[in-house]
């Protein structure tokens, strides 16, 4: 069973990296600065980064070890969640990015909350 279930766990973190990746790539196509770095080529964890303007960032660290969404402006930290609320959250965004134009057009931002 133990097996099977850490087997599970090393596909849904690569499925997560995939997405990662696909998400930064739309960003990046709707005029936002966005990133995703990974370490090797098993896709077992990833650094996601997008700067939603106005010193508004955020950041998605996915691993082995956990899983986190760091929200920040001007420098600091407005809010830190983990595992399935940091999900939850990553969902929020993707929702947005579908519902936007892209922010070169209608000069909208992502950032819902001040």
């Amino acid at each position: 069973m133990f097996l099977r279930l850490a087997h599970q766990h090393r596909q849904f973190v690569q499925d997560l990296v995939m997405n990662l990746q696909a998400l930064a790539i739309v960003l990046e196509r709707r005029g936002y600065p966005a990133s995703c770095y990974t370490c090797g080529d098993q896709m077992n964890s990833a650094s996601f980064m997008v700067s939603l303007g106005n010193n508004h960032l955020i950041r998605f660290l996915v691993s082995d070890y956990g899983i986190t969404w760091t929200e920040m402006r001007d420098d600091r930290e407005l809010m830190k969640l983990e595992g399935a609320e940091a999900i939850n959250q990553l969902q929020e965004l993707a929702n947005l990015v579908k519902q936007s134009a892209p922010a070169y057009v209608s000069g909208k931002s992502l950032a819902k909350k001040s």
